[in-house]
């Protein structure tokens, strides 16, 4: 299939640094309080524009993704035409690193960098403005995607700030190791539990309180743990005998990937990747990664 123009972006994944659940909204989503940080490992996504196509089509690497209308990709497609009209047909190539149902936002990273694609190659013609809107309607992680920089997420995720220059100081370089068992989690799931025990929230100022500290006091935070480990007890042993060890880890997101930073501990590398190895098996996703900006 030739195309006519075409675009090939960097599709970061991405860790919190702090993840607060502060409550359930009058519509049924969670509004909470993130410090998001894309980071140096992530998936490539080509996009062109053809007229040789008869529709849309996205192409993987990965059979194991899904490639219809349901994806978010093809969701991206369709919301930029209701805002600009353009008669080619999209292709879509995408190289699959990220894993599936890991906390790391691999489909809505994606989704917006398709966005971010398909606006460069229209010549522009949507404002970063009307893209922020597109990708919220998307997806509550999608926003932070057309940010290339460490953001706050609030409300249900639509609301996307700059992290204060101290902050973002003090995390951007920081080196992960990043891994994920080899089961995933669904974040539906984990927030209908989270709503169902009801004693998992953290209140908003609480949570506000948390990220000003972090120009003082830096501290991992994710309460979306307390019902994701209640399930998932393997790894909650795992990441209570690395915090017991010294080291600064947490669950991104939903789960099931977590991370280490690697500059604030004492454990050697290969000591540190053997001791996960033991706990969750030799079969696991593994890799290290760093924060940027």
């Amino acid at each position: 299939m030739t195309t006519e123009r075409s675009i090939t972006l960097f599709s970061p994944a991405k860790v919190n640094l702090l993840l607060a659940i502060t409550g359930v909204r009058e519509d049924g989503y969670h509004n909470l309080v993130s410090l998001v940080c894309p980071i140096d490992f992530g998936d490539t996504v080509s996009v062109g524009l053809t007229w040789a196509a008869e529709a849309d089509t996205l192409r993987c690497d990965d059979s194991a993704v899904p490639t219809g209308e349901d994806n978010l990709i093809m969701k991206a497609i369709e919301a930029f035409r209701q805002q600009h009209l353009f008669e080619e047909g999209v292709l879509v190539d995408l190289t699959k690193r990220i894993p599936m149902g890991a906390g790391l936002g691999g489909g809505s990273s994606n989704a917006a960098t398709t966005l971010k694609a398909l606006n460069e190659l229209c010549g522009g013609p949507l404002s970063d403005r009307q893209l922020q809107q597109i990708a919220a309607s998307l997806g509550a992680d999608c926003s932070l995607f057309l940010e290339s920089d460490p953001v706050v997420m609030r409300g249900y995720g639509e609301q996307v700030s700059e992290v204060p220059a101290a902050i973002c100081s003090q995390v951007v370089g920081k080196r992960l190791l990043l891994f994920k068992p080899d089961f995933s989690v669904d974040t539906a799931w984990a927030y209908a539990q989270m709503k169902e025990r009801g004693t998992d929230y953290l209140p908003e100022a609480q949570a506000e309180a948390l990220l000003a500290a972090w120009e003082q006091e830096p501290k991992l935070y994710n309460n979306m743990e307390l019902v994701v480990l209640a399930k998932h007890t393997q790894l909650k042993s795992l990441l209570d005998t690395l915090r017991n060890a010294g080291c600064f880890c947490l669950m991104s997101g939903s789960g099931s990937s977590c991370f280490v930073l690697l500059d604030d501990t004492d454990l050697g590398e290969e000591d540190l990747q053997q001791m996960i190895r033991e706990a969750l098996g030799e079969g696991i996703f593994m890799t290290e990664a760093k924060i940027i900006a």
